[in-house]
């Protein structure tokens, strides 16, 4: 494991996703000898991701994640779905708090079904060539965790896509978070994991929605760099 964690004080510490990128990039060299496929969770992962894929000369995808909440209070959630760049979206749920708040299986199919065909929406939106996962090391990017419910889901699909080793990387997120994210993947790397975490976006001093173009513009630049 490679992991590095901070803790986090004073001002923001990263500029921007890109530069939080950069730093990230810099954590990450080492795995460059073993070819690499880099994922990133869409949208604010990518601008993070670009900057990692660039470095290490890897080929750049999406990770779709959507989340699966309470009926009637989809605030809540019970779990996520996530699918590997062109693969099937499949459902990571919390048993426990299912079962605390009286919701079967049964009852989540429509939210299940309707996050599915949003994550085809999707795909089908950015319209990029996934890069093959099966065999390969796998790196899955975010520009920070705050809880680690799609985080899970997202990096079990990865497993689930064939990857024979997945590396989690992101910028910041909450100790407790990547302990409990650690049995999901071979290795984890945080730059700034603070004990007093309140919400990612106060570690960065630019913040702002990163939007579907950029993310268009991103993943055609990353193309023609591979």
């Amino acid at each position: 494991m490679i992991a590095s964690a901070l803790v986090a004080s004073g001002p923001p510490e990263f500029r921007d996703r890109r530069e939080a990128g950069q730093r990230l990039a810099t954590a990450l060299v080492p795995l460059a000898p073993a070819h690499p496929v880099v994922l990133a969770l869409p949208r604010g992962g990518v601008p993070v991701a670009f900057e990692v894929a660039r470095r290490l000369r890897a080929p750049l995808g999406l990770l779709f994640v959507r989340k699966i909440g309470v009926p009637g209070v989809e605030e809540v959630g019970l779990g996520a779905i996530a699918a590997a760049g062109d693969g099937n979206a499949e459902p990571v749920l919390n048993e426990a708090l299912m079962r605390q708040v009286g919701v079967s299986r049964e009852v989540l199919t429509p939210a299940v079904q309707r996050q599915r065909a949003e994550i085809a929406r999707q795909q089908a939106a950015y319209d990029g060539v996934a890069p093959a996962i099966a065999g390969r090391l796998v790196v899955v990017v975010d520009d920070g965790i705050a809880t680690g419910g799609t985080m899970r889901a997202a990096l079990r699909a990865v497993r689930h896509g064939g990857a024979t080793r997945v590396v989690l990387a992101v910028p910041v997120a909450p100790p407790e978070a990547l302990a409990d994210l650690a049995a999901e993947c071979d290795d984890l790397v945080c730059l700034v994991a603070p004990s007093d975490f309140r919400a990612v976006g106060v570690h960065y001093a630019d913040f702002r929605q990163v939007e579907d173009a950029e993310v268009r513009q991103l993943l055609a630049e990353a193309r023609t760099a591979t």
